[in-house]
């Protein structure tokens, strides 16, 4: 037996990545506090930034005066050791206030006064003396008495300190000789406990002017922005206007050039259009119902007329049965063509089905149309030259768009008139010899349903044409249709197809 090798083992699962507190609850505002919350924020940060960038400036700027001011007092050359010498600042602190009037203080050099607050400790023996009247002590960090010996004359360090009482100082380290040419550090120190006195309160007079600053922000974020969502307000109050009522072509005001203003004139544009389909199914609605009345109508009639005869038991004629049965049979055909009419004029004003797209003769298409118009035509002459021409589109609805320009030039030809087709780099011409259009009437001929009034009594939907211009925009091209250019009588349609001569 082979050995049981043991399943891999199982990855942990893995556990969504939850999102932040923050994120959550800024996805969970409305697009208004978004951006009242943006501009709040985006001016605080530039406030704090600025308060800050001033803090910093004025803080260098006042320690720099300081230490300027420091740097160009004059160091004492020499001093007298006090007796006993102290061992600590406190020390001499204390014995120099206790014996005012001790001989034995140290002394500046040509007896002056001792410039700001001024220390000295003796090298070679570690002790601290002060002068005359002094009032505070420095305090001695570690590495000053290394640091000052290592100095070179006219030489200085200086660093931040403190006094022995906590205040805060600025001190200047130098090197000086005693009265036996032993090393002395001097240190003068320079109080800054009014300098940081003087940043705190500017810092707190910052602080309140950045609180104002975002306060004042967000008022004027929350103001931006209701009037920039104001037309978004207007939009959706127009949305859900036409969501509740139903009522379509509803416009918003425009204003401006800026996005908002395209949104709106898009939403305008779309209500519109919405509002024009809405129109067009009405109208076709209408206009099938009235075509499809009088056939329906005839229908009825002759069916109740057939049923009468057979309950009364008196049989109509064979001729006149026969009559009947077949105005039924054309009224039956005259509905089948009026609902496949209405089947193709419907695609536009519906999701576009999926079509069938083919290098298509049009040279092809044209003859056979000619060949079936001569059946229902037969005492009519057709003229024909057609230069081969194809074009990308759809096989059937081209040809559908030919046939009917050839069935309307066939239904209002004179008898024994003649039909001219010709087809020459892509440009269909048909026309006929019939009683043409009047110029008023131009405007209407691709309209769904729409008759001339001269030819109602002529069979027809009205929809011929309808489908012809549509075919042909699917196609690419264009269709006009109006006099014949020689002047004479008749009509003389014109589609115009892109392509070339060969399918390549």
């Amino acid at each position: 037996m082979s050995p049981t090798v043991p399943p891999p083992p199982l990855a942990p699962p893995r556990i969504p990545r939850r999102r932040g507190r923050l994120s959550t609850w800024y996805r969970a505002r409305s697009l208004r506090s978004r951006l009242t919350f943006l501009t709040t924020a985006a001016v605080a940060v530039a406030i704090a930034a600025s308060a800050l960038a001033c803090w910093f400036i004025v803080e260098k700027q006042l320690y720099d005066q300081v230490r300027n001011d420091l740097q160009s007092v004059p160091p004492p050359q020499a001093a007298t050791l006090q007796r006993p010498c102290p061992s600590t600042p406190e020390a001499a602190l204390a014995q120099a206030q206790a014996d005012q009037t001790a001989g034995d203080l140290p002394n500046l050099p040509r007896g002056g006064p001792a410039p700001r607050d001024t220390q000295f400790v003796w090298a070679d023996q570690g002790c601290v003396s002060v002068p005359f009247g002094a009032t505070r002590a420095i305090v001695i960090q570690p590495g000053d008495m290394a640091s000052a010996l290592s100095l070179k004359p006219n030489q200085a360090i200086i660093r931040d300190g403190r006094y022995t009482n906590g205040d805060p100082a600025m001190v200047r380290l130098t090197l000086g000789r005693g009265p036996a040419h032993n090393s002395i550090v001097v240190m003068v120190a320079t109080p800054t406990k009014a300098v940081e006195e003087s940043l705190r309160q500017l810092a707190f007079l910052l602080a309140g002017v950045a609180l104002g600053g975002i306060a004042l922000a967000a008022l004027a974020g929350r103001l931006v922005a209701r009037s920039a969502l104001k037309p978004v307000d207007q939009l959706t109050d127009a949305v859900e206007h036409i969501a509740r009522t139903e009522e379509v072509g509803s416009t918003i005001p425009v204003q401006g050039d800026d996005e908002i203003a395209r949104l709106s004139t898009s939403f305008n544009s779309m209500s519109t259009a919405l509002a024009n389909s809405r129109e067009r199914q009405t109208r076709l609605i209408a206009d099938a119902g009235h075509e499809l009345r009088t056939p329906l109508t005839s229908l009825r009639t002759n069916v109740d007329l057939l049923i009468r005869s057979d309950d009364t038991g008196r049989p109509l004629p064979p001729a006149t049965r026969t009559k009947l049965l077949g105005n039924m049979k054309a009224q039956m055909q005259e509905l089948t063509v009026l609902i496949g009419d209405l089947l193709q004029l419907s695609r536009p004003d519906s999701p576009k089905p999926v079509r069938t797209l083919s290098v298509v003769a049009v040279h092809e298409i044209a003859e056979r149309a000619v060949e079936r118009a001569k059946l229902r035509g037969p005492g009519l002459v057709f003229e024909t030259s057609t230069a081969p021409w194809y074009v990308h589109a759809d096989a059937a609805g081209l040809e559908r768009a030919v046939i009917n320009l050839l069935d309307n030039a066939v239904k209002y030809s004179p008898p024994g008139g003649t039909i001219a087709v010709r087809l020459d780099g892509g440009v269909l011409t048909v026309r006929d010899h019939g009683p043409g259009i009047p110029q008023d009437e131009l405007p209407y001929v691709f309209d769904r349903f729409w008759r001339s009034p001269s030819s109602r009594q002529l069979p027809g939907s009205g929809l011929g044409l309808s489908i012809v211009a549509q075919s042909v925009r699917e196609a690419g091209g264009e269709v006009s249709l109006g006099p014949a250019q020689d002047g004479g009588p008749g009509a003389l349609a014109t589609v115009r197809l892109p392509g070339g001569p060969s399918p390549d």
